[in-house]
């Protein structure tokens, strides 16, 4: 009779402590579940971020090429002002000479 007892209890015991082990796992479990959600709806937010800022930075990409482009465009005006200011000053430099050599003859027939 002890016997039984004992095994009866050691077996009961046995029981409480898988039931007991049983449901802490299982809390974990959930709480892993949990935490595995909250990653997912985080990367899931991380995502759209980074689509949002890529997107952003493509835009920004594209007016950096447009700026390029028109920074080039009015560099070669530039160029080609300095040119023609250079010509005009040469121009008017001869013309100068010339006017002082008309008026160097003009003075010499008075």
């Amino acid at each position: 009779m002890f016997l039984e007892w004992s095994l009866l209890t050691i077996v009961s015991l046995g029981a409480l402590v898988f039931l007991v082990k049983m449901f802490y796992f299982r809390s974990i479990t959930v709480k892993e579940q949990r935490t595995s959600e909250m990653m997912k709806l985080t990367l899931k937010e991380a995502e759209i971020l980074i689509r949002k800022y890529q997107i952003q930075l493509q835009r920004a990409l594209g007016n950096v090429d447009i700026l390029s482009e028109e920074l080039n465009n009015l560099r070669n005006e530039v160029k080609m002002l300095k040119q023609r200011n250079s010509k005009h000053r040469i121009d008017t430099d001869r013309l100068q000479n010339k006017i002082r050599e008309l008026e160097g003859r003009i003075d010499a027939l008075i």
